[in-house]
């Protein structure tokens, strides 16, 4: 039975992909900014120093797409990676302190896109929002409740 309405699916994918976008470009505004670059500062920023893999799986970039972002960011002098302590295989990530003060700078833009996408918009709908975003993907992960017929 074909639901009712426009696919939500693809309602989200171009508000995500518009959101995205946005994001990137307020971010790209400061150098050295972009949306995967911010979320590896952050991480790094967030906990202690992390392997390469811990820090692929917490962004939720492959290991090779983050490799690349990592070769980037330490061209920049912004992380540095060392050779794991007890497996050589196991590389650690470590901010710089010129990453530090990336990621204060872009922390600010963060904040200003974070008012400017909120704008309009209550805390009730916001939470609700945030509701339905995690129904939506706890659907599609299969922790949801069965589909309506």
């Amino acid at each position: 039975m074909k639901p009712k309405g426009p696919p939500v699916g693809r309602a989200l994918a171009l508000a995500a992909k518009s959101v995205s976008r946005a994001f990137n470009d307020a971010l790209a505004a400061e150098e050295g900014g972009s949306a995967p670059a911010w979320l590896i500062l952050d991480a790094l920023v967030a906990g202690e120093p992390r392997t390469q893999t811990e820090l692929a799986r917490a962004v939720g970039i492959e290991g090779p797409t983050l490799t690349r972002h990592l070769d980037g960011l330490e061209r920049a002098g912004l992380v540095e990676r060392t050779p794991g302590s007890g497996d050589r295989r196991a590389t650690r990530v470590e901010l710089t302190d010129a990453g530090r003060a990336l990621h204060g700078r872009l922390l600010a833009r963060v904040i200003d896109f974070d008012r400017r996408l909120r704008a309009g918009l209550g805390p009730d709908e916001l939470g609700a929002f945030v509701a339905v975003l995690g129904r939506l993907e706890a659907n599609v992960s299969g922790a949801g409740a069965p589909e309506p017929r």
